[in-house]
C-alpha cells in the first residue's frame, strides 16, 4: 500500500489518541492482506483495542509472543523478571511461569535459559489457550499451586509470577485499553494489590527446590510489604529494580538443606 495511505492512517490514529501513530500504522500496514481486512484492525484499534490484541502479537524480549483478544498484554517492564530468573537458573533448571497470562516469560526464558523443564499455570482459560502457543512447554490450567502437578513439589528452580498487582480501587484509573480490554482479575490485585502475590510468597517455599529462587513483579511503593512478605514464609528475599525497565521485582531464595 502507498505512502499516502501509511501518511492518512496515521492521521486517523493519531486522532483517536495513539501517541505513536506512525509506527501504529506501519505495524497495522504490514499485517492487513487486504484493504478490508485494513479497515476492520484499524477500526479496532481507534474503539480502543490495545494494539498487541489487533495484531495478534506482542514484542517482549525479541520474541513475537501470540496474544488474543481478551488475554493480558505483556509489558516491557515484566522483562526484569526474565534477566534476573536468567541469571539466576542453574543447569537444566525446572522453571515454573506463574500467572502466566500469554506465557511471554515462559517463552523468553526458554531461550535464556539452560532449562530440563518448563511449565506454565494460569486460572484464565483463554490465557491457558494462548499460552500453549508460546510455552515449549506444559501449561496448565488453575489457582496458583492448585494448578501444578504434584511432581513438581520440592523441585522448582525457578518460579516467576507477574500476578495481578493493581489495588482495586486504582483499576478504574487504568487507561481504557487496559481496563476495558484485559481481564479485571490479570489486573486486581485486591484491597492494597497484593493479594495474589502475598499467595506467591507464601506457597513458594513449599514447591522450590533446596536453593531455588522465586521472583514476582511489584511496584516501588509495594516492594516493602512484599519483602515482608517473602521472608515472613522463610525466604532470603531482597527487592532487585531496573531504572531504564521502569521495573521492580521482589526475588527470594529458599534456604539449602542444614
Amino acid at each position: 500500500m502507498s505512502t499516502d495511505t501509511e501518511t492518512v492512517l496515521a492521521g486517523r490514529l493519531r486522532a483517536a489518541g495513539c501517541v505513536f501513530a506512525e509506527d501504529e500504522a506501519r505495524l497495522l500496514l504490514a499485517a492487513a492482506r487486504t484493504p478490508a481486512e485494513l479497515d476492520a484492525l484499524t477500526a479496532r484499534r481507534i474503539d480502543g483495542e490495545p494494539l498487541e490484541q489487533v495484531l495478534g502479537w506482542a514484542a517482549f524480549r525479541g520474541l513475537r509472543v501470540h496474544v488474543e483478544p481478551g488475554v493480558f498484554v505483556p509489558r516491557r517492564r515484566t522483562e526484569l523478571l526474565v534477566e534476573q530468573a536468567a541469571r539466576l537458573a542453574p543447569a537444566r533448571a525446572v522453571a515454573v511461569d506463574l500467572c502466566c497470562g500469554s506465557g511471554a516469560v515462559g517463552a523468553a526464558l526458554a531461550v535464556e535459559a539452560d532449562l530440563a523443564e518448563l511449565h506454565a499455570a494460569d486460572f484464565d482459560p483463554a490465557a491457558v489457550r494462548c499460552a500453549r502457543h508460546n510455552i515449549p512447554g506444559e501449561v496448565h490450567e488453575g489457582d496458583l499451586f492448585d494448578a501444578l502437578p504434584a511432581r513438581l513439589r520440592g523441585r522448582v528452580d525457578i518460579l516467576v509470577a507477574n500476578a495481578p498487582y493493581v489495588p482495586s480501587d486504582a483499576v478504574g484509573l487504568m487507561p481504557p485499553e487496559a481496563r476495558l480490554h484485559e481481564p479485571r482479575p490479570a489486573l486486581d490485585g485486591g484491597a492494597d494489590g497484593l493479594d495474589i502475590a502475598r499467595r506467591v510468597m507464601a506457597g513458594a517455599p513449599g514447591w522450590l527446590a533446596p536453593g531455588g529462587w522465586v521472583l514476582v513483579e511489584t511496584s516501588e511503593r509495594q516492594a516493602p510489604a512484599l519483602l515482608r512478605a517473602a521472608t515472613g514464609a522463610g525466604l532470603a528475599a531482597q527487592v532487585v529494580t531496573s531504572a531504564e525497565l521502569d521495573a521492580t521485582a521482589v526475588v527470594g531464595r529458599a534456604g539449602h538443606p542444614g
